[in-house]
C-alpha cells in the first residue's frame, strides 16, 4: 500500500481535530474528485511500520480525536491490510479515539454484503471503524453546504450501531 498524504491537524475530515491519512489507489474516478492524483496505486509512498509510529505520535496529544482513513480508496482491498495494521495499533494505544473512513463503495451493498462477507481483513476493519461515509462523491450533487461529506448522496454512517442493528444508521 502507498499513501498520498497525511494531514494534522484536520477539522475538514471528521468530527473534532483528527489526524487524516490519504491512502492511493481508487477505482472509482468520480467526476471533479478533488484527489486525481491518488488513483494511481503507485502515487505517494510506501507505507510501513515507521509510518504507524509516525501517525501514532502525531495522533497523542489529548485534542486529537482520532484518525480518518481518504483516499484513493481506503477500502480497495490492497489497501485494507496496511488499515488494518494502523487501526488495531491506534484502538490499541487509543482506545478513546475514533475512526472515520470515507469510501467510495455503498457501505451496505458493497461492503457489508460482499466484501465483510467474504474477507476476514475487511470484517476486521469494519468492526474497528467508528464511522464511515459512504458513495461517490457525485459533481452535480455537491453541496458545500454538508457536514463531513462532499454531495448529498453521500451517508455519514454510524459503524457500531449499524453492526448491532442490522440495518444503516445514519448520524447526520
Amino acid at each position: 500500500m502507498n499513501y498520498s498524504d497525511i494531514k494534522t491537524p484536520d477539522v475538514a475530515n471528521g468530527h473534532g481535530i483528527r489526524v487524516s491519512i490519504f491512502v492511493s489507489g481508487c477505482r472509482h474516478h468520480c467526476k471533479g474528485c478533488f484527489n486525481k492524483e491518488t488513483w494511481d496505486f503507485n502515487y505517494g509512498k510506501p507505507f510501513t511500520q515507521e509510518t504507524i509510529d509516525y501517525i501514532l505520535k502525531l495522533m497523542e496529544p489529548t485534542y486529537i480525536k482520532g484518525i480518518t482513513f481518504l483516499g484513493g480508496e481506503p477500502m480497495e482491498p490492497v489497501n485494507q491490510e496496511g488499515l488494518l495494521l494502523l487501526a488495531k495499533a491506534v484502538k490499541e494505544k487509543y482506545p478513546e479515539k475514533t475512526i472515520w473512513c470515507y469510501t467510495g463503495f455503498l457501505f451496505d451493498r458493497d461492503i457489508l454484503n460482499n466484501m465483510y462477507k467474504n474477507s476476514d481483513t475487511t470484517k476486521e476493519l469494519v468492526n474497528l471503524l467508528d464511522v464511515v461515509v459512504d458513495g461517490k462523491f457525485e459533481e452535480s450533487l455537491k453541496d458545500v453546504r454538508l457536514k463531513f461529506k462532499g454531495s448529498s448522496n453521500q451517508r455519514t454512517i454510524d459503524v457500531k450501531k449499524t453492526l448491532e442493528t442490522g440495518k444503516i444508521e445514519i448520524l447526520w
